[in-house]
């Protein structure tokens, strides 16, 4: 029987984000949109938004790997990206993507396919527990390439080379980052692909925040692992986060290497026959041309506008807290400290500002320190892509509490 500890971040969520009147800033999705308000986002203006789903359709399984057009639109989001640059990469088609009930479900199944006893994955750390532990529960050893404030959380490309194996199949980046909010630059994605191409090394990147680039010039925005010319690359994402659209439930896996997406489609007979009909027809609505483009800048507009109240409540909080601001994604690492300059306990920090202003955020230590919490000491996650007067209230509340309590 395979044993796999607890998911913290997956636990402590279920546990708090019920409570009345909750003031949630650990949410990681951009603020989640109605379908009525999905169909708004179409500059088609002759588009029938009752439309969005064809109720005639008979409820069959629906085809196994996702429909084509749905394979198509997720293509469209890599190919539009490499045609900004010039690359001379081939064109992503429907053969290089799979769908799947969501990035938890595409990242399962990367390692379900690509890992087991007796391999060695690298994975950068802190980031979502399920990229380091899975592999560990398949038998995988697993070593933990760590990730630094002082390097504003960039990862040290010198340090890679020296956690490879004999043995190591595999390297795991989640780009942007979660917690952290930081975006790996252009030129380090280079260099950790030109490391696995020495070293004949899967590279797997967790792009789940793609492309919710908020804070970066548009020529320092990297582009997909998958689009550097490495072959064995793979990468996952999902309609969640970045596209405020977690309920549908929907994701993929995509990558260029025929042996890496057959050994992905073998294994998920296993698990999932398909998504389900109506869920793919919402995402393939929303990554539509005509779609695709007004719904992130939605999120995006949200990103920055929410980023900066953040920023202000840091800076107005700078002798209590600090942080590496991010330049991606939905979510920061901001480190608390106690009035005396100690960092404080933030798991009991968290649950005390719970419990006295209903505002609900990650304890770092326990949620993201798999044990190296001294790294952790004092850190909270924060979700700030929430809409922008929940976050305003949840910061005015956290302000007042840390007048009031921190010693």
């Amino acid at each position: 029987m395979v044993k796999l500890p607890p998911f913290e971040v997956e636990q402590w969520m279920d546990k708090y984000e019920n409570t009345p009147g909750v003031l949630n800033i650990a949410e990681t999705c951009c603020s989640s949109i109605s379908i009525n308000r999905l169909a708004q986002f179409n500059s088609d203006q002759q588009a029938d938004a009752h439309q969005l789903i064809d109720f005639s359709k008979p409820m069959t399984y629906g085809p196994i790997l996702g429909s084509d057009e749905l394979r198509r639109n997720i293509a469209a989001t890599y190919n539009e990206d490499e045609s900004k640059t010039n690359t001379q990469t081939p064109l992503l088609t429907t053969d290089n993507i799979i769908v799947t009930q969501g990035a938890i479900a595409a990242n399962h199944l990367v390692f379900y396919s690509l890992v087991g006893p007796g391999d060695h994955v690298i994975s950068v750390f802190p980031t979502y527990q399920q990229l380091y532990t899975i592999p560990e529960s398949l038998g995988a050893a697993v070593s933990l390439w760590k990730l630094k404030p002082e390097d504003g959380y960039v990862p040290d490309v010198t340090e890679l080379e020296s956690l490879i194996k004999s043995n190591t199949k595999m390297i795991v980046i989640n780009n942007p980052n979660n917690p952290t909010g930081v975006t790996i630059p252009k030129e380090v994605l280079s260099e950790i692909i030109r490391i696995a191409r020495k070293h004949d090394i899967i590279v797997f990147s967790d792009e789940v925040y793609r492309p919710l680039f908020h804070s970066i010039e548009p020529d320092k925005i990297p582009l997909s692992a998958i689009s550097m010319g490495y072959p064995k690359t793979v990468a996952t994402s999902s309609m969640s986060k970045a596209w405020a659209l977690a309920g549908i439930r929907v994701g993929w896996i995509a990558s260029r290497d025929p042996s890496i997406i057959q050994a992905v489609a073998s294994a998920r007979d296993y698990t999932t026959i398909s998504v389900s009909q109506l869920d793919d027809q919402i995402a393939r609505y929303a990554l539509s041309a005509s779609v695709r483009p007004q719904l992130i800048a939605r999120n995006m507009s949200l990103a920055r506008s929410n980023l900066k109240i953040l920023e202000q409540f840091v800076a107005e909080h700078s002798n209590t807290c600090t942080w590496v601001k991010p330049t991606a994604g939905t979510t920061a690492l901001v480190r608390f400290r106690n009035k005396d300059g100690t960092p404080v306990d933030d798991e009991q920090f968290c649950k005390d500002v719970l419990e006295k202003t209903k505002v609900m955020f990650l304890p770092g230590s326990r949620c993201f320190g798999h044990g190296q919490t001294s790294s952790f000491d004092g850190t909270v996650r924060i979700g700030y892509v929430s809409e922008t007067e929940v976050l305003r209230q949840a910061l005015e509340e956290l302000g007042g509490y840390i007048t009031d309590y921190l010693k």
